[in-house]
């Protein structure tokens, strides 16, 4: 069977940086921080302090504010992604082409905000008074379902959820379902929304978060110092589509999606496997998928979320991937200024991974300070780097022993 080319025509976003693609690249670039002071829940006396909120996000400049009022904010930041990537492209859909434009967006946990509200609703009144669209507000499904009615795309219409690596996992699942011709168009990523307080004592409960009260150096990925991540939330949403599709239009390339590798640790629920054994295999798993050979791979955009464990496996992976190679590569995570966005981590990483391939600039590790002598390869510290970037490899890790690697390429014809 003739694989058939993929391509990114689109990105949308909002994150903690910025409610756009371009502004959120702008500033990363920039080593510039989105994660501040946790002010939401104060009185709650959280060990952690500090969070990566999207800030000034308006819904209504997207959508009806009615029609949002019954989505949950991860649905929000979905739908609002998603017009913006679709806008990006200059994707039209219409009858001529809707039953063959689908929708794969991931969530980690979904609407976890909803539910927090309307518990407190049923304990305080009763289940007369719990809202009709609770359910439907609340499942991690609904951000696909809620951009699928919106655009009117009725094509293949899924989420896959595999928590950190949801965003991930689910544009490798939509590059895979046009790739086998069961859709010429893709609106792929993932959203999160998960700064509330279940989310915050639950991982707080795990000691997974940090503790620095400083919200600019309390991300510090590979750094000896590190303590924890930092939550995000928000969303990034990606338009793939057939490379003839592309051409067809005319569309604008940021580049080719050509290797998708997803295995599982088979180990523990949070903790990963041993010297990242199974994000060894998935990143192996996209290499033979692309057809490409480590040394070709420049930039890795690492899942690198400033916990002791992931940080030090992940190295040891791509050692393990890359040989000596691996000494040569570039190497950074975007988590020290986004903070970590969660099921939505790996869809914004994949925009800055085709960003970096576009603009021929990697973005820095910031606050890399105190070095780890586990942690010794080149994490392009502290200050972006132009460079030409032929091929990115993309990492995500999820609890449940998730493990995810996505390449891309630059576009030749």
């Amino acid at each position: 069977m003739n694989k058939r080319r993929v391509v990114v025509t689109g990105i949308g976003a909002v994150t903690p940086l910025g409610n756009d693609a371009n502004t959120t690249w702008e500033r990363l670039i920039k080593g510039e921080s989105g994660i501040d002071k946790l002010s939401k829940f104060e009185e709650a006396n959280f060990p952690t302090t500090v969070v990566a909120a999207v800030k000034d996000f308006d819904p209504g400049a997207f959508m009806d504010p009615k029609a949002a009022r019954k989505m949950d904010r991860f649905t929000q930041f979905a739908v609002a992604a998603s017009l913006m990537a679709v806008k990006d492209a200059n994707l039209t859909i219409d009858e001529s082409n809707s039953h063959r434009v689908g929708v794969w967006i991931g969530s980690g946990i979904g609407g976890m905000e909803t539910f927090e509200n309307q518990f407190r609703m049923y304990e305080k009144r009763g289940h007369r008074r719990v809202s009709p669209f609770f359910v439907p507000m609340m499942i991690p499904d609904m951000a696909s379902g809620q951009v699928s009615i919106t655009l009117g795309a009725r094509g293949v219409n899924s989420c896959t959820v595999t928590a950190c690596a949801s965003g991930a996992n689910s544009i490798g699942d939509a590059f895979k379902v046009i790739e086998r011709g069961d859709a010429d168009v893709m609106i792929t990523g993932g959203a999160e929304a998960p700064i509330t307080e279940m989310a915050l004592a639950g991982f707080s409960s795990a000691k997974a978060m940090s503790t620095n009260p400083d919200p600019k150096t309390a991300s510090r990925p590979f750094d000896k110092n590190r303590d924890g991540f930092v939550m995000g939330e928000g969303s990034g949403v990606l338009v793939l589509e057939t490379l003839d599709s592309a051409l067809a239009r005319g569309a604008h390339i940021y580049a080719e999606i050509c290797g998708y590798g997803a295995t599982g640790d088979a180990y523990h629920v949070t903790a990963p496997a041993p010297e990242g054994e199974g994000g060894v295999r998935a990143m192996n798993e996209a290499l033979k998928d692309a057809e490409l050979q480590p040394e070709d791979i420049v930039y890795m955009n690492a899942h690198g979320t400033s916990t002791e464990y992931n940080d030090k496996y992940e190295t040891m992976a791509a050692k393990t991937v890359f040989g000596d190679h691996a000494y040569k590569l570039a190497i950074s995570s975007t988590k020290s200024m986004t903070g970590h966005l969660l099921g939505a981590a790996g869809a914004v990483e994949a925009i800055f991974s085709v960003k970096a391939i576009k603009e021929g600039v990697i973005p820095p590790t910031m606050n890399l300070e105190t070095p780890d002598p586990e942690c010794n390869l080149d994490y392009v510290p502290n200050k972006a780097r132009e460079q030409e970037v032929p091929a990115v490899i993309s990492t995500s890790l999820g609890f449940g022993g998730h493990n995810v690697a996505l390449i891309f390429k630059k576009y030749e014809a």
